[in-house]
């Protein structure tokens, strides 16, 4: 039986991100965990060389525990639209660009689903992915993956949130996740459902390596 190791003392979050940073710290804050990010101490960006979500999200868990000698939490996630053949997939964020220009990511996912004739309800669906992985300076992993089904709008909907969020639109609800607080969106029982892709592999993770 795999032995899970408990993340104590500071903790280095692995994104340059600022709303992937923002939504990891609400999720860590229960804990207690000392974060500090790795824009913060300017640490380089790793090259995201993977061919999987688990994967890329062990490089940058590596690079930045490597980088600093502390256990280092990544996340490495993305939107896979089944009439796109999961694109974009692993290259969500290099779809908006250096700038980071989701609007235009999303019209660019919202024009080639047009080109496939992915009108209606049915045929608009799509997934987000979250794999998630500590690593400590002794080579030690812990890594979780979830995902939260849906379907993609047009046009998008909502200013919360970010990324693609304001095209999706989760199973079983009516709102957009660019429509829905933080709590909504991400935050854990008893305050939240814990809705999104990142808050589902967060819960496992936790139950791994974090206590109260």
């Amino acid at each position: 039986m795999t032995q899970h190791r408990r993340i104590t003392g500071r903790l280095v979050i692995a994104t340059h991100n600022p709303g992937k940073l923002a939504e990891m710290r609400e999720l860590l804050a229960p804990y207690g965990v000392d974060a500090v990010s790795a824009g913060e101490l300017g640490l380089a960006e790793p090259e995201e060389t993977g061919t999987t979500f688990q994967s890329n999200a062990r490089i940058k868990a590596i690079a930045a525990s490597t980088a600093t000698n502390l256990p280092a939490f990544a996340d490495d996630s993305g939107l896979a639209v089944d009439a796109l053949n999961g694109q974009p997939g692993i290259h969500s964020a290099r779809w908006a660009g250096p700038s980071k220009d989701f609007t235009a990511a999303m019209t660019r996912i919202e024009r080639l689903m047009q080109e496939h004739g992915a009108t209606q309800p049915a045929q608009r669906k799509a997934h987000f992915v979250s794999a998630l992985c500590v690593a400590w300076p002794d080579d030690h992993l812990e890594e979780v993956e979830a995902r939260v089904d849906g379907q993609l709008v047009w046009p998008p909907r909502g200013d919360a949130g970010f990324g693609y969020d304001p095209a999706f639109l989760p199973d079983g609800h009516s709102r957009t996740f660019g429509e829905m607080t933080s709590i909504e969106k991400h935050g854990l029982p008893p305050h939240g459902m814990g809705l999104s892709h990142r808050a589902k592999a967060f819960v496992k993770l936790a139950e791994m390596c974090l206590e109260h």
